[in-house]
């Protein structure tokens, strides 16, 4: 019987050979599977021993084979395998011993380069050398990846990692061996990326790992500005206005983009100006800081530090701050005494600010009785402006609300994060949650101002034809739907006819977009698509639109994480070990008094509304997870129904996906071989922000945090701008 040796897509095989043809042969498989194959693919026949028997014996001696001295023996020119058997093995070698040598050249591409038909040639001397050193190179790559992924192992994290660490979990180059030596640490342990470099001290700060985690992404070259000449625009060539107008902030904010002012008619009407900030007077389109603010996009804001979407000293040069003249642009809208609009005007023009008011020092004075009284009689500044705003506010609100076809919530709580001495570590900080009523009379007056700016500016520019990039809301219940766009469209939560975003250019991008539409429309009137630095049908237009969505969508989320971390380090600083809360849905419980909800132990099959006293484990500050269970039901559903309606799907925050780390189980897998059964390789995951959340487009929250950066719950901007 007659066996062959033949090679197939590279690889050597042996066969019974069946029946041969001029150029073909006809061959059974050990499996017993038959098929044909070309002359030219057989390299040696034999009569014995069996194939297996031969391949079996092949593959143990080739092992031995010197490849040096293969080298050294093989000619200078091409040959074939059963040449350099015999010159090994002497002239008689048999079949077995061609197959070692044939087996071992195979195996060899450094050494001997095939050149098909079992034929090989010999490499030149300096490029073996080469070769050599590279496979030498390999094997002590591998034998540090080895090393490192044994020192995580067992609880050490090797120099080379911790370097690399955030890089490795986020946004690593799978190619390297620190994330080959991760890998196969994951594959080997079965543990998570982040339980292994945890368990072996690399993250030793909980807050740093987070903001390395967000900076690494959307700052990786630092959250500095670039060292370049700050713009400069001729402000006293501006008309000074001829009102004494006042911002509503809170006390931490710097970036003041808008302020307030009344002039009284003879014919009882009033005129009310909503004053914003003007750096699009500086920041050309394209020009180099204009670019600056485009890549941020936004400012970030999160508890006890915030990145500026423009630098200090820019900020400072347009911010309306008390006792400046700072250039603005200013919409006067025209009221009979009724609170009827009568017409609007918009002007480009320095405003003297006499008063920044500070909501978190006025709330306890600025009621609703006080300013339904008598204002002479309040010991707070701008009181008579107040009390008026504080009337308009009311009119424009239920205008909207019966656009709406349902009045907005007033009911809620949000919260104001204060974080000191983090600037001497992480440890040493302390925060202080500060509960604040959602609704209170100076955020009502702020939110409907802005929204009647930003309504009234965005119709304006599309009586133009300019483009502006708008937000506008439609649909009902799950289908609700908010999108940004160009064009001017239904604002269905708010309940106006098209909203833009204009009141906060000083630390949003699409703002700032919308303002130099909005200076160009003022200077030139119905002229204005001449002279805009944007036209309809602008491709960069519609390439902001979608980067900015997602940037500040990002941001917000980065927020929400940061806030839910001091909110679990408030828990542990106060030593807080139960607390009463209110179930939402599929186990979900909201916790009074702080920003907080929770996947809650023994919630999932009580009825919405349900009141419950729960119990906390010890939080984890890496994952953002808080374990609790529920410890005592206080009262169910159907004893306070109302609970059930206080809180409404859209303004419930559902608990957000975990740490997407870049290495995985898939990828440890893939990176050092199939995992074992069993084991589970993947990174751990948790909430990274379960809270409430409360913006202005929400058609059911109420806009409640004007220009406060640390408030929760909310976004990089403040609601009502």
């Amino acid at each position: 019987m007659t066996y062959v040796l033949f090679e197939e897509a590279g690889k050597l095989a042996t066969a019974r050979v069946m029946s041969q043809a001029d150029a073909s042969m006809q061959i059974e498989l050990g499996s017993g599977k038959r098929q044909k194959i070309k002359l030219q693919q057989a390299l040696l026949r034999f009569d014995s021993p069996e194939p297996q028997a031969l391949m079996d014996w092949a593959q143990a001696q080739q092992e031995g084979i010197e490849l040096e001295l293969l080298w050294e023996f093989a000619p200078e020119d091409e040959f074939g395998f059963e040449h350099l058997a015999s010159e090994y093995y002497g002239s008689g070698a048999d079949a077995r011993q061609q197959a070692a040598v044939l087996l071992r050249l195979h195996g060899a591409p450094h050494y001997f380069s095939r050149r098909g038909k079992g034929r090989f040639r010999k490499a030149a001397p300096d490029v073996l050398q080469a070769a050599l050193a590279g496979i030498a190179r390999r094997q002590e790559l591998e034998r540090r990846i080895d090393a490192h992924a044994l020192e995580l192992e067992q609880g050490r994290c090797p120099p080379g990692i911790a370097e690399r660490i955030y890089a490795l979990l986020f946004k690593p180059d799978k190619n390297g061996p620190e994330y080959k030596a991760l890998a196969l640490a994951m594959r080997r342990s079965g543990k998570g990326a982040l339980q292994l470099l945890r368990e072996s001290g690399a993250i030793a700060s909980p807050w740093r790992f987070h903001m390395q985690r967000f900076l690494l992404e959307y700052f990786p070259r630092g959250t500095g500005f670039a060292e370049q000449a700050l713009p400069r625009v001729a402000s006293d060539d501006l008309p000074l206005a001829e009102v004494r107008a006042f911002s509503i902030d809170d006390s931490a904010t710097t970036e003041i983009d808008d302020a307030l002012s009344l002039r009284a008619l003879p014919d009882g009407g009033t005129v009310v100006g909503i004053h914003i900030a003007a750096p699009a007077l500086a920041l050309e389109r394209d020009s180099a800081w204009d670019l600056a603010a485009r890549q941020r996009m936004s400012t970030v804001y999160m508890p006890g530090d915030k990145i500026t979407m423009l630098p200090e000293a820019l900020v400072q040069a347009f911010t309306l701050a008390e006792g400046s003249q700072a250039p603005a642009l200013s919409l006067y809208v025209d009221f009979d005494p009724q609170w009827r609009m009568r017409g609007h005007e918009t002007r480009v023009e320095r405003v003297p600010i006499v008063a920044n008011l500070r909501h978190d020092l006025l709330d306890a004075a600025v009621t609703e009785e006080a300013l339904s009284g008598d204002p002479a009689a309040q010991s707070y500044p701008c009181a008579a402006e107040l009390a008026q705003l504080w009337r308009l506010a009311q009119v424009l609100k239920a205008g909207r609300e019966q656009v709406r076809g349902r009045p907005e919530r007033n009911a809620g709580v949000d919260y104001t994060f204060r974080v000191e001495g983090l600037e001497q570590g992480e440890e040493h900080a302390r925060v202080d949650i500060v509960p604040r009523r959602r609704g209170a009379p100076l955020d009502l007056i702020v939110a409907e101002m802005m929204i009647l700016a930003n309504a009234t500016w965005g119709g304006w520019l599309a009586e133009l034809g300019l483009p502006a990039i708008y937000r506008s809301q439609s649909g009902m219940g799950a289908n609700l739907r908010t999108r940004m766009g160009t064009r001017a469209a239904p604002h269905q939560g708010l309940g106006v006819a098209q909203y833009a975003w204009c009141t906060s250019p000083l630390r949003r991008y699409a703002d700032l977009v919308n303002q130099s539409q909005l200076i160009a429309a003022a200077r030139h009137g119905r002229t204005a698509a001449l002279a805009a630095p944007y036209r309809p049908k602008d491709a960069q237009l519609f390439a902001v639109v979608g980067a900015f969505e997602e940037t500040y969508k990002a941001y917000a989320d980065f927020q929400r994480g940061m806030e839910r971390y001091w909110t679990l380090r408030y828990l542990r600083q106060q030593g807080i070990e139960q607390a009463d809360g209110s179930v939402l849905r599929e186990g979900l419980v909201r916790v009074d008094g702080m920003p907080l909800v929770l996947a809650a132990l023994g919630a999932q099959d009580l009825p919405r509304g349900s009141r419950v006293r729960l119990r906390f484990g010890e939080p984890d500050l890496l994952t953002l997870e808080q374990p609790c269970h529920v410890l005592q039901l206080l009262q169910d559903n159907a004893a306070q129904p109302e609970a059930a309606e206080a809180a409404e799907p859209e303004e419930e925050e559902s608990l957000a996906g975990g740490l997407q780390l870049a290495v995985d189980a898939a990828d440890a897998a893939e990176a050092t071989g199939s995992a074992e059964p069993g084991t589970q390789a993947g990174a751990a995951t948790a909430p990274a922000g379960a809270a409430e959340s409360a913006d202005l487009e929400d058609p059911e929250a109420q806009p409640a945090q004007h220009a406060a950066p640390h408030l929760h719950p909310g976004t990089p901007a403040p609601a009502g701008n």
